[in-house]
């Protein structure tokens, strides 16, 4: 199992992701990805850190696909891969509803089906066989009445296979990731609880005629490192909380959903009952110890270097742990020895 470091988006001084993307190449790391938010722009991140370093793979984890067009994702990629002599990883994800509809003006109709029309447009962009057409109805190529004409990238990718890979969590959107990703990347993930997803990975392994051995299995883990056990949960609570309660309107939260499949249905209704009511502290009291400890990477770090065996029993390829500080990749570093 690799491990990479997830940064997240960048939240102002003094979170400089690439203090920490040095760090973990220093720590002999496999990768370090960047999120984006509706605020702070992922592929800009990468191109930071990329500039600093010069071995460790560079993932976006992901990008909004709702920000910019398959076009756009795929010139990022280009260039990205290009500028750091192809360590270029490029994760994509749809967003919510808010998101894309509130702040992208995007409609967020039909995601699984814009998912597979856009993925398919980048890799026609990256693979550069001809001028690329597509015929829509999401991503239309060229616009249908309008003048232009089918184009192909004016520079050649260094790779025209750069990895892309899909943050999903419905059934529909993990089986696309399946079918037609080089990797899935899932948030709120548990190992212990792998026959969840098991069935809708092998329906979209059959669909795009795979094993399951190209498929790169990268869940994103919040880690919270420290002696005091109970501390370090509290840690990770607002943040369980922000997910299960507060990502998504009280009707569309897949997160809430997800945790609810995992058994914890009561405590996430709870959660988020709490949370869209303002009481967010009394929302993260309310995340269950044994939800953070399923789910995340908490305590000392012997009881880390235990618990990195389920993830790797439970068929995690790259392990994607949320760190923003250097102590947090030091402790990582000595609990995956």
């Amino acid at each position: 199992m690799r491990i990479g470091i997830h940064v997240g988006h960048w939240e102002g001084e003094p979170h400089d992701v690439a203090a920490l993307a040095v760090e973990a190449e220093r720590a002999g790391f496999d990768s370090v990805w960047t999120s984006e938010t509706w605020g702070s722009d992922g592929a800009i991140l990468l191109a930071w850190i990329a500039a600093r370093t010069e071995r460790i793979g560079l993932g976006a984890g992901v990008l909004q696909m709702p920000a910019r067009s398959p076009a756009a994702s795929a010139m990022a990629a280009i260039t990205l891969d290009h500028l750091s002599g192809g360590r270029m990883r490029l994760g994509l994800g749809v967003s919510g509803p808010q998101v894309a509809e509130g702040w992208y003006g995007a409609s967020f109709d039909e995601p699984v089906e814009r998912t597979r029309e856009y993925v398919a447009i980048v890799r026609a962009v990256l693979e550069r066989r001809e001028p690329v057409t597509a015929p829509g109805p999401h991503y239309p190529l060229p616009l249908p009445a309008g003048s232009g004409k089918p184009l192909k990238a004016n520079v050649r990718p260094l790779r025209p296979d750069v990895p892309i890979y899909l943050a999903a969590m419905g059934p529909r959107n993990v089986a696309l990731a399946a079918e037609i990703a080089d990797g899935w990347i899932p948030f709120l993930y548990s190992p212990d609880q792998v026959g969840v997803f098991e069935e809708t990975l092998a329906g979209g392994l059959r669909a795009g005629a795979r094993e399951r051995s190209t498929l790169d299995v990268a869940p994103m883990v919040p880690v919270a490192f420290g002696d005091d056990l109970d501390e370090c949960r509290d840690r990770l609570r607002p943040l369980l909380a922000l997910y299960a309660g507060g990502m998504g309107s009280a009707g569309v939260n897949f997160y809430k959903d997800l945790v609810s499949r995992f058994g914890y249905g009561v405590a996430a209704s709870a959660i988020q009952a709490s949370f869209l009511a303002g009481r967010r502290a009394e929302a993260a009291a309310l995340v269950p110890d044994e939800m953070i400890d399923e789910l995340c990477l908490v305590g000392p770090v012997e009881r880390v270097r235990e618990r990195l065996d389920a993830w790797r029993a439970a068929g995690v390829t790259t392990l994607l742990a949320k760190a923003k500080d250097l102590q947090t990749i030091r402790a990582l570093a000595e609990a995956a020895t």
